[in-house]
């Protein structure tokens, strides 16, 4: 039976990838509600998704970057103030980005890319990456300096690496996915959220 509950557990605003809002992300939404979550997934650029990452960065250039953060900085406006901020690659990445205006944020999940500026996390704040191993976006140098700096300003980090999959490895839709990988990083992410 499935459980009921009164309130959901936590709000959760969901970014898309620069593939744009897949069917994948509607998807991972709906695995989050029926965990008893309340989600919003914005749509950051207005227009059909990519069906490659090629097209995915014409239409970042196209819509701006300052206009995918302004549209989910106006999705977050109704949320409550500790909303969980989550994102996908580049939806990470705008998470990250939105914790400087949200510091009562829950909590920070990362898919497939990093986000958020140490001076942004306050001490205690729960963070988890999941990430391919090795990830072309996230270079190990990189990586490791982002991961010093967060745990430095106090966040209580948990960084997971899946070796073999492509980056963006939980999306059915595109060559990355590994469904293993995409399992477990569910299976964990959940965990986190109920925790």
């Amino acid at each position: 039976m499935a459980q009921q509950h009164d309130e959901p557990v936590a709000h959760i605003l969901l970014l898309h990838s620069v593939f744009g809002l897949r069917p994948a992300v509607l998807a991972a939404a709906a695995r989050l509600r029926a965990a008893g979550h309340e989600v919003t997934t914005p749509d950051l650029y207005g227009l059909p998704a990519a069906d490659t990452v090629q097209d995915g960065f014409a239409l970042l250039d196209k819509v701006g970057r300052d206009s995918v953060l302004e549209r989910a900085r106006a999705a977050a406006h109704d949320l409550p103030a500790e909303a969980v901020l989550a994102g996908f690659s580049m939806g990470a990445g705008v998470a990250g980005a939105l914790l400087a205006e949200r510091p009562q944020a829950a909590a920070l999940l990362l898919l497939h890319g990093t986000g958020g500026a140490p001076e942004s996390v306050r001490p205690g704040l729960p963070v988890q990456l999941h990430l391919a191993d090795p990830d072309e976006y996230e270079p190990p140098d990189e990586l490791d300096e982002w991961r010093r700096a967060m745990t430095g300003a106090g966040a209580e980090l948990s960084v997971y690496r899946y070796p073999g999959p492509g980056h963006l490895y939980t999306d059915p839709d595109v060559p990355d996915h590994d469904a293993l990988a995409a399992a477990l990083t569910w299976d964990r992410a959940l965990a986190f959220l109920a925790g």
